[in-house]
């Protein structure tokens, strides 16, 4: 069983910044930050803040200047891009605001492709799939096509896709910008009840405050800083 208290991710005195060739820009400013498994996080800020930056650095998708990422247990400083790639397959999921379905493969099919990659034997990998799909309420689609999909369906489809491998932690980047507020909020109510049931992490950036008010912690991105 899963540690309820074990660090699904943490990091230490994160620095990001660019140079645009005459002026230097920092992004993020000596963040520091620790999230529990079965923990629901909600990262806001304003349009260029640095939240999103935080995710994808949060998610290995890119690196700081400084400081130190650990996920799991792992700590990722210093890791080549296949280890990198391989931590983040085994212990991350990634949800966006965009679902990222492959629309030649069912519901089934997509779901089971991150288990496929990691050379899961197939049958195995669509019984997971299978698994997660009715777990996120989607038991009748799982022969349908994106296409064939609302907009909600397919969220949940992503987020069954993010969840098959049981990482540590879901990274979510605005997971229901994209959708109408009814359907916004039944995604926000499945993304804390699988958080709950599943006990893996959960970190979402959003700029929507009200859906935020529903995550365990809200965390405030502000120039760069955690404030």
């Amino acid at each position: 069983m899963t540690n309820p208290n074990a660090v699904a991710i943490s990091a230490q005195h994160l620095s990001k910044h660019y140079d645009d060739g005459v002026d230097r820009i920092d992004v993020l400013l000596d963040v520091s930050l620790s999230i529990l498994r079965g923990e629901m996080v909600a990262i806001l800020g304003a349009s260029g803040s640095g939240k999103s930056t935080l995710l994808h650095i949060l998610g290995l998708l890119d690196t700081p200047n400084f400081g130190e990422i650990t996920i799991d247990g792992v700590v990722a400083t210093g890791l080549s891009e296949t280890e990198r790639s391989r931590l983040r397959n085994r212990s991350l999921g990634f949800v966006y605001q965009f679902h990222h379905l492959l629309p030649e493969f069912s519901a089934l099919d997509n779901v089971a492709m991150p288990l496929i990659v990691r050379r899961v034997d197939p049958q195995q990998a669509r019984e997971a799939a299978k698994a997660v799909l009715e777990q996120v309420g989607l038991a009748a689609r799982l022969t349908h096509f994106p296409g064939q999909l609302s907009g909600g369906e397919r969220q949940r489809v992503a987020l069954a896709r993010a969840l098959v491998t049981k990482p540590a932690c879901v990274l979510a980047d605005e997971p229901t910008g994209n959708l109408d507020r009814h359907t916004a909020v039944q995604m926000f109510d499945l993304l804390k009840q699988v958080n709950r049931d599943s006990g893996t992490a959960l970190v979402i950036v959003t700029h929507d405050n009200e859906l935020a008010s529903l995550a365990d912690r809200q965390l405030f991105v502000s120039n760069g800083q955690l404030a």
